[in-house]
């Protein structure tokens, strides 16, 4: 047996006393000593504890660390968007007074034409407005755009025909019959986003639909059909445009509906 061996056993069967190190009897100055470290020990475990504080002028409020890091590692607030769903969005001439009839004919069409994967929504945007009923103050909800409605889709031949032969509803807007999706600043307008997904949408203000006083365009449908004019007014809240028309050699003013127009 080796002397590592030999040890190892000497250790292993020993008399079952601990080591002679471990059974030194203590002084009470000795414990007195100890006692104080380990008060000392607990203290300090205390004080470490605590959140450093941070020291500011002698009239400002302190400041705890742990307060600053739980502000930092806040999440950011998520904004919900109805432009991220899936498909486009697309603006949608109906007969005015009758959008809330398109909107169902639209819907029961596109089941029967199995076009739902395509088809995805269709809304009529809503505004709160203020009136005075009887001399109170009382909020009412009414259409932000009459006579328009919006659709989310997949735009394709059939799916612009299934919209477009709707009961109701006269073309899109847009360059001449081709639909133009509506851009992410635009459909916020209308529709407003989501904090969180949660509570009611927060709309923006109501956007212009892109027209500018001054500007020629010409006009698609009525009886001035392939006629062009400057427009010399536009009436947002209405979505109409006054235009002055060449007829017979003299400038008159025509009133027409955005979806008459299309721009040059």
């Amino acid at each position: 047996m080796n002397d590592f061996e030999q040890e190892s056993s000497t250790d292993e069967q020993g008399d079952g006393n601990p080591p002679a190190s471990l059974m030194t009897e203590s002084s009470p100055n000795d414990t007195a000593s100890q006692e104080d470290q380990i008060e000392f020990s607990e203290s300090q475990i205390i004080e470490d504890s605590k959140p450093e504080e941070i020291q500011t002028g002698e009239n400002d409020e302190v400041v705890l660390v742990d307060d600053l890091i739980y502000e930092k590692d806040e999440e950011p607030v998520k904004v919900v968007s109805p432009y991220d769903r899936p498909g486009k969005w697309y603006v949608v001439h109906t007969q005015s007074g009758y959008e809330n009839k398109v909107q169902g004919n639209l819907a029961q069409r596109t089941k029967a034409m199995n076009k739902e994967d395509y088809i995805h929504e269709v809304v009529i945007p809503l505004e709160n407005v203020v009136e005075f009923k009887q001399g109170k103050r009382v909020e009412v909800q009414k259409k932000m755009f009459p006579g328009y409605i919006l659709v989310r889709a997949r735009m394709n031949d059939e799916v612009w025909s299934v919209i477009r032969n709707t009961p109701g509803i006269t073309g899109f807007v847009g360059a001449g019959n081709k639909p133009t999706p509506l851009p992410r600043k635009e459909v916020e307008n209308f529709l407003g986003v989501n904090v969180d997904g949660d509570g009611q949408p927060v709309k923006r203000a109501k956007p212009r639909m892109g027209y500018e006083e001054g500007e020629t365009v010409r006009v698609k449908e009525g009886p001035f059909a392939d006629f062009s004019g400057e427009i010399i007014e536009i009436n947002e809240d209405q979505l109409k445009l006054k235009v002055l028309v060449n007829i017979f050699g003299r400038e008159t003013p025509v009133e027409l509906e955005f979806a008459q127009v299309a721009k040059l």
